[in-house]
């Protein structure tokens, strides 16, 4: 089940989105394809920008949790699972789109410092998540967005995310907004399934192989 606004078990969790390992390096082709990640609609999803991320939450977790193995973030798998959570920001984003729906900096902020309060305080939260959620503390307002409008769309329905017909409504919505925006990931990471939310072992090349010279 899809779970809102919890630290323990996030959107990302239910969603099956902490993967396997992948290979790193990325192929060559096309201007949309080349140095891409992913390519989400009209947007591309650089490997920088994917391996900056890994950076930034790998060298978190080291200052949070010196020597200790913290959030689980061995390389490979976590840039995989870096990209899935690149494309899911978009898919949410486009589903909520689809339906009117948008997610305020105003409502992060509350949602936020409701949990901080629980927790004790914001820096409290943020390692809560950097280490139990693999979440960096630069990218802890993206996982509210996601948590809220996660919320939002089952609620559009008059439905509770936290609930079984809440969350079958969530991952249809989802899953729609995936097949709209035909996303298309770098093999080297797997394949995006709509129906599934995540990325899965691929077997289809980035590009067409060209056939071998006589």
């Amino acid at each position: 089940m899809i779970r809102t606004r919890s630290v323990p078990r996030p959107a990302r969790t239910a969603a099956g989105i902490l993967l396997a390992a992948a290979v790193l390096t990325a192929c060559g082709g096309s201007p949309a394809h080349q140095g891409a990640a992913a390519v989400v609609g009209d947007e591309r999803i650089p490997i920088a920008a994917v391996q900056a991320k890994v950076t930034e939450l790998r060298d978190a977790a080291a200052a949070a949790s010196p020597g200790g193995s913290g959030t689980g973030t061995e390389q490979a798998g976590l840039v995989r699972r870096t990209v899935a959570e690149l494309v899911l920001d978009r898919v949410i984003a486009r589903a909520l789109a689809d339906r009117g729906l948008t997610v305020s900096e105003g409502e992060i902020a509350q949602a936020r410092q409701a949990d901080a309060q629980l927790l004790g305080g914001d820096a409290a939260l943020q390692r809560q998540l950097l280490l139990r959620q693999g979440v960096a503390p630069a990218d802890v307002p993206g996982f509210y967005r996601q948590q809220i409008g996660i919320k939002k769309i089952a609620s559009a329905a008059g439905q509770d995310a936290r609930t079984e017909p809440g969350d079958a409504v969530v991952r249809k919505a989802l899953a729609d907004a995936g097949r709209e925006l035909r996303v298309e990931v770098n093999p080297r990471y797997g394949r995006w399934d709509p129906q599934q939310i995540a990325l899965v072992d691929s077997t289809t090349d980035w590009l067409p192989q060209r056939a071998p010279s006589a």
